[in-house]
């Protein structure tokens, strides 16, 4: 009986939607964790390293809207997910041939076109296929464990240590591999789902919603805006960290990955305990957690001066807070809006994320770091941060279990 539990279909679709996920940010933060080769070669500056993360974010975040909608349309999302973890792959061979800003630039901008919609296609068959009390937990476990244990964890000591012998450039090429084996078994396991518990109609299924009336719940616009505080807050500390820690705090290359690969441990463990705690304590009051707790990682990095494994420590309690991404991007909108536009709303609020947090965050980092010192970048992640903890207060509770508890204490209080 357990082992057929642990062998489902449900189970299925948590590792191989994971996966295809967790390569996704494996391909996109290679990147970054190959700065330190790349950018004495190409002759980078820190404007440049911002401008190509912030490329990908843009074309990333229209995909992920138009795409989205179009699977919600279409109802053909395997397919659609299939064709963008190929492309991705292939670009991640594309930046790996290039041999100079403009040339990475494009690469990167066609791997967002590629990435964008990944998410939101993997998560809407998530939400299809997940019984309602394990919803929360399926959905951190596909955006946050598998991203941190292959992107966080697993890409710094093996990208930075296949770059020490064989060049930055094979690092990319290798990088590409495990996205043409995902999207393999994806084509060989995984069914196109179903919109709900009983079959739609054609015309049901191709009403789109407009986006006058998705911005009608609340939870939508507040989880959009916390999108772009939060990714903002990421992807500036995942874009200037590992050249900070080597510019500035004057760690090697390896004592970098390793640096940054004990992080990711505690983001793989984030992405199980956040949600998990969110089922049963609701997401409202653990997204305000998550919120303040990150402030700590950004902080630390600058004004911490003690050994190099208690930072990494501090660090690593900040980068809990990715465990609530899956939340305010994922599980709470799906359980706020109709379940035939899941893909849609996920869409909107993954895109508009990487629009404004994505490609405006680095950007505008990077010109602060070059301008105002490199810490700069690190001290507006933290602002980010506490503005995005004090926005979660507007949020409407979502969660089955706690709102059937709220619904059980009115039921059983005296008139």
């Amino acid at each position: 009986m357990s082992r057929n539990r642990i062998l489902s279909y449900e189970n299925l679709v948590v590792v191989l939607m994971g996966s295809a996920f967790g390569f996704v940010f494996f391909d996109r933060l290679a990147l970054n964790f190959l700065s330190p080769f790349l950018m004495p070669e190409l002759q980078l500056n820190n404007t440049q390293l911002g401008a190509l993360s912030a490329g990908l974010a843009l074309t990333w975040a229209i995909a992920g809207y138009a795409v989205g909608t179009l699977s919600d349309y279409f109802q053909n999302r395997k397919t659609l997910l299939v064709c963008a973890i190929v492309i991705f792959s292939m670009c991640s061979v594309g930046s790996g041939l290039a041999n100079s800003f403009l040339t990475l630039l494009a690469a990167r901008l066609v791997m967002g076109f590629a990435e964008g919609p990944v998410l939101p296609i993997a998560q809407s068959i998530m939400a299809a296929e997940s019984s309602e009390h394990r919803r929360g937990f399926n959905m951190g476990v596909l955006q946050n464990f598998f991203s941190a244990l292959l992107s966080n964890f697993a890409a710094p000591l093996l990208l930075v240590a296949i770059a020490q012998i064989y060049g930055w450039r094979s690092a990319f090429y290798i990088a590409a591999v495990p996205g043409f084996v995902v999207a393999a078994l994806i084509v060989a396991f995984i069914r196109e789902p179903s919109s709900g518990a009983a079959p739609i109609s054609t015309a049901s299924a191709r009403n789109t919603i407009p986006l006058s009336t998705m911005l009608k719940h609340r939870n939508i616009w507040v989880c959009a805006i916390v999108s772009c505080l939060m990714v903002a807050w990421l992807l500036i500390q995942i874009t200037f960290l590992p050249i900070y820690l080597v510019q500035v705090r004057g760690l090697s290359p390896s004592a970098m990955s390793v640096a940054l690969a004990a992080t990711g441990l505690a983001t793989a463990a984030s992405s199980i305990i956040v949600p998990a705690l969110s089922d049963r304590f609701g997401r409202r009051p653990i997204l305000i957690l998550s919120g303040f707790v990150g402030v700590i990682a950004p902080v630390t990095t600058v004004m911490f001066d003690g050994p190099l494994p208690l930072m990494v420590l501090f660090m690593g309690v900040g980068y809990l807070a990715i465990g609530g991404f899956s939340l305010f991007m994922a599980t709470v909108p799906s359980e706020t809006i109709p379940p035939t536009h899941v893909a849609t709303a996920l869409g909107f609020i993954m895109g508009v994320g990487e629009l404004a947090g994505g490609f405006a965050g680095p950007a505008l980092a990077g010109i602060a770091s070059d301008v105002f010192g490199p810490s700069s970048s690190m001290w507006i992640a933290a602002t980010l941060c506490i503005c995005a903890g004090l926005l979660c207060l507007m949020l409407d509770e979502t969660a089955p279990r706690v709102l059937e508890r709220h619904k059980r204490m009115i039921v059983s209080s005296p008139a």
